[in-house]
């Protein structure tokens, strides 16, 4: 098991990895992103994964990259490294060039990745739910794109950190409920699961996919539509999901519990059926 890194096609240690000060990502935020994590040997939802991230590269007008490439590049780093349990983090720039805000079109994309064990949300928040803040959602208007410009999210993060709570939650000005720093987020209303339309003001998460999926399964009732924060504040229970985030239910909202302030059964099953999902993936 060894943690690695990926430059353009050469597989090194992290701490040996660099790239160009001149990279557009570095530069500008000129960047896309993935991360993806594996169970028990096997990546889950990759072409998911990559259908997002070609998707995030179209809408940015990046040259095109092969997606035969891009898996056999991914697979080639994991199974170099050995880590049953990875998390491969991969990041496409536009590419290397003086540094000015147009670009032409001769940039040579530029694919790095990394490879590590998954930092795993402990347990005990898992089993007791965390608690969260809100605040105006003041990012960019394409949060569709899956790109490396996170700097509202980490400040965001950041305050809910200060605040001794786990993740800030974005409202817009209108008080619409749109999702977590890093994670999307659901709501347990009256007898329905609500979850933020996909606009341009969230990302479509590749868990919250299968959350749909599990949903027509369990025979829960789940719905895209735009609810507010009161609705929110009033919720039976509520919860995060992303790729480490996997379900985390959420049992305080700023100053208010959520239901009994205690994780709900939905939530539960949820989180079983999304762990049971991994064994097929």
């Amino acid at each position: 098991m060894t943690e690695l890194a990926y430059i353009n096609g050469k597989i090194l240690p992290i701490k040996d990895a660099v790239v160009s000060i001149e990279d557009r990502g570095y530069q500008f935020g000129d960047a896309v992103y993935e991360f993806i994590a594996s169970y028990d040997g096997k990546m889950f939802w990759l072409e998911a994964h990559l259908d997002r991230l070609i998707r995030s590269m179209s809408e940015l007008s990046f040259p095109v990259i092969s997606r035969s490439f891009l898996k056999d590049e991914i697979y080639r780093l994991y199974d170099k490294a050995d880590i049953s349990r990875a998390g491969i983090y991969i990041q496409i720039s536009r590419g290397i060039a003086k540094r000015n805000h147009a670009f032409g079109n001769k940039m040579v994309p530029q694919l790095v990745m990394t490879i590590r064990p998954v930092s795993e949300v402990s347990p005990a928040l898992k089993e007791n739910g965390v608690k969260v803040i809100t605040m105006e959602d003041f990012r960019w208007g394409r949060c569709d794109i899956k790109t490396v410009q996170l700097l509202p999210n980490v400040l965001a993060k950041q305050k809910a950190v200060k605040a001794g709570v786990y993740d800030t939650i974005f409202i817009s000005r209108e008080k619409i409920v749109r999702e977590a720093s890093s994670s999307n987020l659901f709501a347990v209303i009256g007898n329905k699961i609500f979850t933020h339309p996909l606009t341009r003001h969230i990302l479509e998460g590749i868990t919250r996919k299968v959350i749909f999926e599990i949903c027509g399964r369990l025979n829960y009732e789940i719905e895209e539509r735009f609810f507010d924060l009161d609705l929110l504040y009033g919720a039976k229970e509520v919860f995060l999901s992303g790729t480490v985030t996997e379900i985390l239910p959420v049992i305080k909202i700023d100053d208010k519990f959520v239901g009994k302030g205690q994780p709900g059964p939905k939530a539960r099953a949820i989180f079983k059926a999304l762990r049971a999902c991994t064994k097929d993936s």
